[in-house]
């Protein structure tokens, strides 16, 4: 059978996206509307919705923003009947919202670590619960869930983070098992370390005109000796979100530049 570049077309599809106003999320949707896609995506307060439908606008995508929060039940359940009455069925769901508390362990509280864990993982069940039956009644589905290298790898101060998103990745292999024959595919997205706003103090040049010392811990870590950035996350969201990986399911795709196959450079 001849391959077709139509395969990787998400025309006519509804893409949710969550927590998708700025960074990863909206690099995400931006390519999901780029190959076709009807987009909506949800933030917590209508501040936050308001400041993405703008940065949509600008970029020339007529999104759709909801205020709702991941972790709420009957929120989720409000967004998804009003994204189906705006838009028709959820066919695309990236679980992109997520929250990070950077303590040490033995500093953290235990509500502190529970609202990591709410935000980072229940989110990401609760909004899957909410949009399967609607796959099922369609006879399709995509889910993609936003891992990281916590999802693998531990680290100083991130306990709850590690623990969420190493829990979000078997969360992708059991929606996969549960769901596969439903024909809908649940695979997760681990980004490396991206360049967004929210960690370009860590890549600021410090005054003396070297880097900082997380900046050259990631890029000495790094084979492809630099961050990624959220357009590198496009294409294999696209493909994960695409007709070309029915195939694929249960699969965590890290892009992240080859961090985790690298043990890192010997000491000089």
């Amino acid at each position: 059978m001849a391959f077709e570049m139509n395969e990787f077309s998400l025309k006519g599809k509804v893409a949710l996206v969550t927590g998708a106003s700025y960074g990863i999320g909206f690099a995400i949707a931006s390519a999901f509307a780029a190959a076709g896609a009807k987009i909506a995506f949800n933030d917590r307060n209508d501040d936050a919705v308001q400041k993405g439908l703008a940065a949509y606008k600008e970029a020339g995508i007529d999104a759709k923003g909801y205020v709702a929060d991941v972790t709420d039940e009957e929120q989720v359940a409000s967004l998804i009947q009003n994204i189906e009455k705006d838009l028709g069925g959820v066919d695309i769901l990236v679980n992109n919202a997520g929250i990070i508390k950077r303590i040490p362990m033995l500093e953290m509280s235990a509500a502190d670590f529970r609202q990591v864990i709410d935000v980072d993982l229940n989110g990401p069940f609760i909004v899957s619960k909410a949009v399967i039956p609607g796959m099922i009644k369609k006879g399709h589905g995509k889910i993609i869930n936003i891992c990281s290298m916590m999802s693998e790898l531990g680290r100083e101060t991130v306990s709850a983070y590690a623990a969420a998103k190493g829990g979000l990745k078997m969360l992708t292999r059991n929606i996969c098992s549960e769901y596969g024959g439903a024909n809908i595919q649940c695979n997760a997205i681990g980004p490396g370390y991206i360049a967004t706003p929210q960690t370009a103090p860590l890549r600021e040049r410090q005054a003396d005109g070297s880097r900082h010392p997380f900046d050259q811990f990631i890029v000495a870590k790094t084979p492809a000796a630099r961050w990624g950035t959220t357009k590198d996350l496009q294409g294999p969201a696209v493909f994960l979100a695409s007709e070309a990986s029915d195939f694929v399911n249960g699969l965590v795709l890290y892009v992240d530049g080859g961090i985790l196959a690298y043990i890192g450079k010997q000491p000089e």
